[in-house]
């Protein structure tokens, strides 16, 4: 009988293959990214990508969806450690100018929108994340202030990426909590 290897076990591979994916998709864009990539940036063997997912779309899903998880989970801690509408102001300002300052953030964003406005897919999971966000912020602001300063959030990420070189570069609070009190207001 022939000796048997001892089989490799690799309980984190999975997961590491959905953050190498998201670090791909930044350093090269979803159309840029591949099983290899993905592969090579994760550690793992190129058939380890088909045996964990069924193809690359399930790997984009899987990784959007921890990315915006990960997001939405950070906007609901902020908000719900708010005591009232000011410490709520203040939450909001913090979360755009932290949370989606960052330029792996940003990329991920745009990504994830530019998936979205093709595939009904990545557009339930875009729906998804907009939508809590909106809970979030409704536990401070009716239902129309939420949409309003949602809608501000997600134009500032839009404009923060575009305004300064790689995301980088000074960014204005002030200017962004005056837009946030003028949305707020009764």
């Amino acid at each position: 009988m022939p000796d048997r290897r001892p089989r490799r076990t690799d309980p984190g591979r999975r997961d590491r293959i959905v953050d190498a994916c998201l670090d791909v998709v930044v350093a090269h864009g979803v159309a840029g990214t591949s099983h290899r990539r993905v592969a090579e940036a994760a550690d793992v063997p190129l058939g380890s990508m088909t045996y964990h997912f069924a193809g690359m779309d399930e790997l984009l899903r899987e990784a959007f969806g921890r990315f915006a998880r990960t997001v939405s989970d950070e906007f609901e801690r902020r908000l719900g450690a708010a005591a009232d509408a000011d410490d709520a102001r203040a939450a909001v300002v913090g979360l755009v100018s932290d949370v989606a300052g960052t330029r792996r953030d940003l990329v991920l964003t745009h990504e994830l929108y530019t998936l979205a406005a093709r595939e009904p897919a990545f557009r339930d999971l875009t729906t998804a994340w907009m939508a809590r966000s909106r809970r979030a912020l409704e536990r401070h602001f009716d239902p129309a202030t939420a949409r309003m300063l949602d809608a501000l959030i997600e134009g500032l990420a839009v404009h923060r990426t575009l305004d300064r070189p790689e995301g980088q570069g000074p960014y204005d609070a002030a200017l962004l909590a005056d837009a946030v009190a003028r949305i707020t207001r009764a």
